[in-house]
């Protein structure tokens, strides 16, 4: 009985924690832009060059599209390209930012039943932010979005940028916002080998290969 209670207290903050994550999100939409890592020229310029690289294709689904930063590259590439977010917020400034070609749909990513509709599962700056306990389920729905043959492919941040971030414990960060609130959220880094041995286990075919400025890239098919 002792163990029960146990997981499912850790399911319960598992809960809380992505609930505060949504609403931080959500309050951070209009400084986002100023204050990731958008805000950098350098890093900024590079993010036509990585899609590009990426050689994407086909029917397109994008998770946790954020102000659109990514969508505007990749709609580049995609015969169709749809946008999915938690935080309305966000997708306000992603339509603004791309006002034709996607479909934008708000979503809750820890709630979601996909359809096998898209040749790619794309997500940049997402991966960090699935606790450990939704791991595999966060998994089970991207593969269920794939058609046969599919790609699911992820940038994002290296252990080695872990120093931008107030850890307050294990997978858990503190973040604060310009009117001084601060916000926990689920901030996991991942080790290259450690990422490509989990999704291994859970039957994919992974590749996980570091890039410029502190990220990788994962490129996944079933």
């Amino acid at each position: 009985m002792a163990r029960t209670v146990h997981h499912a207290q850790v399911a319960d903050l598992a809960d809380n924690l992505v609930s505060e994550q949504l609403r931080y999100y959500r309050a951070r939409a209009a400084e986002y832009d100023a204050t990731s890592y958008s805000a950098e020229p350098v890093e900024l310029a590079s993010v036509p060059v990585i899609v590009d690289r990426l050689a994407i294709s086909g029917d397109v689904l994008e998770l946790a599209c954020g102000t659109g930063i990514w969508t505007a590259e990749l709609v580049r590439h995609a015969a169709t390209l749809t946008a999915l977010d938690g935080a309305p917020e966000m997708l306000d400034l992603a339509r603004q930012r791309v006002p034709t070609g996607v479909r934008f749909e708000q979503a809750d990513l820890f709630d979601w039943t996909p359809t096998p509709s898209w040749d790619v599962v794309f997500f940049s700056a997402w991966l960090s932010h699935v606790p450990d306990q939704r791991f595999d389920a966060f998994w089970s729905s991207v593969a269920a979005a794939l058609r046969p043959g599919g790609r699911a492919i992820a940038l994002d941040e290296l252990p080695a940028r872990s120093f931008h971030e107030q850890q307050v414990q294990a997978g858990v960060a503190v973040r604060t916002l310009q009117d001084g609130t601060k916000h926990e959220i689920v901030k996991v880094f991942w080790e290259p080998g450690a990422l490509g041995k989990r999704l291994t286990e859970l039957g994919w075919r992974a590749t996980v290969t570091p890039i410029e400025h502190g990220w990788f890239i994962l490129d996944a098919t079933r």
